[in-house]
């Protein structure tokens, strides 16, 4: 059992996560800890709705599924930490950077330029840590 909770959607959704976060799950557990601290159950409501529910289904494939995710998460904007998650995911899922670049540009003409260059600077954090820049040109 895990600290917040157990049963078949959570661990579904547990799976899903350990899936997509490949080697480097810390970060999504840390900021489950923390809201732990605050709120014990909205870890599990994550868990248990959005990745054992949502992202568990068929039709989409893992990568597909985060390109949707970073739109959405551009389009709302103040969503910093969660853009940085899925975009990690992405790439562990097998986004190229070039792709995850092109996404964002889509982005502009619906979401604004202040929130397209704030993903661009979320893009270019995540890239630059994982040792994949410079890009190539096009």
């Amino acid at each position: 059992m895990s600290a917040w909770g157990e049963g078949e959607r959570y661990d579904r959704g547990a799976a899903r996560i350990a899936e997509i976060d490949g080697d480097a799950p810390q970060r999504r557990q840390e900021g489950y800890r923390v809201l732990a601290e605050v709120a014990p159950d909205l870890p599990r409501f994550a868990i248990e709705f959005a990745y054992g529910d949502i992202h568990s289904r068929p039709g989409l494939d893992a990568a597909r599924r985060e390109l949707v995710i970073i739109g959405v998460l551009i389009a709302l904007g103040d969503t910093e930490r969660q853009l940085t998650s899925h975009l990690v995911s992405g790439l562990n899922m097998g986004l190229k950077p070039q792709e995850v670049v092109e996404a964002v540009l889509q982005a502009l003409p619906y979401a604004g330029f202040p929130r397209t260059i704030n993903a661009m600077s979320v893009v270019r954090r995540v890239l630059e840590e994982r040792g994949e820049l410079p890009l190539p040109p096009c």
